[in-house]
């Protein structure tokens, strides 16, 4: 009954079709990024097996969104091996 009225309520006012196609896809993608965020390697989902995964991450490894002037390719690690 609640889907019957909103698709009457959007035949009745079709300004209100763009507004919502914008935000569901606002929604989406916000939730795609969370879900891309909670799959990096510095989230810790599971301390018994693997307490620290991120020591353990290549230095070539290109963990930012967007890097404009690191080339990670030639990055040297520093420090030492845990």
């Amino acid at each position: 009954m609640l889907f019957r009225r909103a698709i009457a309520n959007l035949k009745r006012y079709h300004g209100v079709i763009p507004q919502i196609t914008f935000i569901c896809l606002g929604l989406g993608g916000a939730f795609l990024y969370l879900i891309r965020l909670a799959k990096g390697p510095y989230v810790v989902w599971d301390k018994t097996n693997n307490p620290e995964p991120w020591s353990k991450l290549d230095p070539t490894y290109q963990y930012k969104f967007l890097a404009v002037e690191t080339d990670y390719k030639n990055l040297k690690k520093e420090g030492p091996k845990f």
